[in-house]
């Protein structure tokens, strides 16, 4: 019973994150498709560039919610911590290959946190506040999310140790998902969270 709410879970959360909020949104506000404009990258950072604050809120809103519902689903199922690390992985797989937009999309780190939220307010707002200092001081969204990413680990470990390893497994599948981001900044060729980007005339 067990095994088989564990893989139904995990199709859900695959399917759940696979339900792209960027390119929805920007259709609703009559935004470039942010899979083609921009940056490239399907994600809240990018509806910003292309669209402004209100859309991308939208975006980040419900990028976390469809890590943390899947996650906070399973929990109360009753589903083991290592398990949840795998459901929430899927949720993050969905986000970085949708099925329902052509296998084209997002870095995940929204849906990552949001995976991470049911583990308390303490870690999420560990991981809210790192995030927003180093974007602040560097103007970088990727480069804050990598630190964020591998420094939640060790947050987890203080906080609630029995899920440090799923994750770490989290963290691992963020970082490799930023490798072009990560060569852009060592060459610094990356762009900053406030660097606009021109709306094509229609």
């Amino acid at each position: 019973m067990i095994t088989t709410s564990i893989g139904l879970m995990m199709i859900a959360a695959y399917l759940c994150g696979s339900v792209s909020s960027a390119v929805i949104v920007s259709k609703l506000f009559r935004l470039p498709d942010p899979r083609r404009h921009g940056s490239g990258n399907p994600g809240a950072t990018n509806v910003l560039r292309l669209g402004g604050t209100l859309p991308a809120v939208l975006v980040l809103v419900f990028d976390v919610l469809k890590g943390t519902i899947p996650v906070w689903g399973s929990y109360f199922l009753g589903i083991e911590a290592f398990y949840l690390g795998m459901i929430a992985i899927c949720a993050c797989l969905g986000h970085i290959y949708p099925v329902f937009f052509g296998f084209q999309g997002g870095k995940a780190v929204a849906t990552a946190f949001g995976t991470m939220m049911p583990i308390g307010l303490d870690l999420a707002g560990l991981l809210i506040a790192t995030w927003m200092i180093l974007v602040g001081a560097t103007g970088y969204s990727s480069f804050a999310a990598v630190v964020t990413v591998s420094l939640a680990p060790i947050f987890t470990w203080f906080i609630k140790p029995l899920y440090t390893i799923p994750v770490l497994m989290l963290s691992i599948l963020i970082v490799i998902r930023h490798r072009q981001n990560i060569v852009r900044l060592w060459q610094g060729n990356e762009s900053k969270v406030w660097d606009k980007t021109k709306r094509p005339k229609e």
